[in-house]
């Protein structure tokens, strides 16, 4: 492997804020209870969980995220589209 293959592989996404990738290093940790997580968000960031998640959707969108921590990224995408999906098909009256 070359010099510049290793660079690329050692990306540190300098689009993407520090907070950016604190969240998205907070976001990859796994929650038993939602509280604790929702605390997390309040004491870590302060700031609400509305905001936190509305600054995640943006990072989810961003190609910088996606060098950043592509497994997270591509998860949370999939997560985001099914969760899209299934409001759509409630909405149409159909279950699934």
């Amino acid at each position: 492997m070359g010099a510049a293959t290793r660079a690329q592989q050692v990306d540190t996404s300098p689009d993407l804020s520090e907070r950016d990738r604190e969240i998205l290093d907070f976001e990859n940790r796994h929650w038993t209870y939602a509280g604790s997580k929702e605390q997390g968000i309040k004491d870590l960031f302060d700031l609400s969980a509305t905001r936190y998640y509305q600054i995640l959707n943006q990072l989810i969108d961003s190609e910088s995220a996606l060098a950043h921590k592509p497994l997270l990224i591509k998860r949370l995408r999939r997560d985001r589209s099914r969760r899209q999906r299934s409001r759509s098909m409630r909405r149409l009256g159909i279950e699934s």
